[in-house]
């Protein structure tokens, strides 16, 4: 498949949320329930679909409301997060200029979701990956399925280091850093992740560590044993079954 092709089909699969309506779904307790159903053509998010498991990742990354918190590469969570945060809240969905480059209609589907009263709490941005201009004091970053971007041409590739010390900065001591991503095959590092969309779970702790960061927990509720890590994610065998991996890192003090 070509690049651009690739490029086209993970943007459709990962910035294709619904802003529309929120749909009735179960939700943590100090989740706010949400409104009226979505309509049923809407594209599944983290409220209506439950294979994003958004209870328990919502658990995992213990948000609470009026937290600050931004979601890098912003997509199907920023719904479930808006609410979680809750009206003291906030969301910043950063949707990076390279991402919106390589398709267009990214942000501008994030920014249908601000003219609805009901997320007014979320805050869209558009930067270079290499200037994120996060704003200070944040309580939780969250980057989902999209770590191993950071490594492919299209994004820069992004300067990884600089970034991660970024998100380090932005963070206030205490504040967690949660990274969820398309698990590779143990030992491979980062050659997959032009290829197969996939990165080694040890190299995004080893990455991410380098940056002052320690490791706070780990889950394996997106984990798949069956997945054999040969396929790429998109491939329809594999595609929403992928092994997971979800991480969390504190910024120590």
């Amino acid at each position: 498949m070509a690049r651009t092709t690739m490029v086209a089909v993970a943007a459709a699969v990962l910035f294709a949320a619904p802003f529309a309506a929120p749909a009735l779904a179960q939700a943590p307790a100090q989740t706010p329930a949400p409104a009226k159903a979505a309509p049923a053509e809407a594209p599944a998010d983290a409220l209506t679909d439950p294979s994003l498991k958004r209870a328990e990742v919502l658990e995992f990354m213990q948000i609470k409301p009026g937290d600050k918190v931004a979601d890098i590469i912003a997509g199907r969570f920023v719904r479930a997060l808006s609410q979680a945060v809750g009206p003291t809240g906030k969301v910043y969905a950063v949707e990076p200029a390279e991402i919106v480059k390589a398709h267009p209609t990214a942000a501008e589907m994030l920014k249908k979701l601000t003219a609805d009263p009901a997320y007014a709490n979320v805050v869209v941005s558009s930067p270079p990956i290499n200037a994120p201009g996060l704003p200070a004091g944040l309580d939780k970053v969250f980057i989902r399925q999209n770590y191993h971007d950071l490594h492919d041409k299209f994004m820069g590739p992004a300067d990884v280091p600089a970034f991660n010390k970024a998100v380090f900065a932005a963070l206030k001591p205490g504040g967690f850093y949660v990274v969820l991503d398309h698990a590779d095959a143990p030992g491979t590092g980062l050659k997959n992740t032009e290829t197969l969309h996939r990165i080694d779970e040890a190299a995004v702790k080893a990455e991410v560590t380098a940056a002052g960061f320690v490791l706070d927990g780990e889950s394996k509720i997106l984990a798949n044993p069956a997945d054999d890590h040969t396929k790429m994610v998109f491939d329809p065998a594999i595609r929403g079954k992928t092994d997971q991996f979800l991480l969390r890192f504190r910024k120590p003090g």
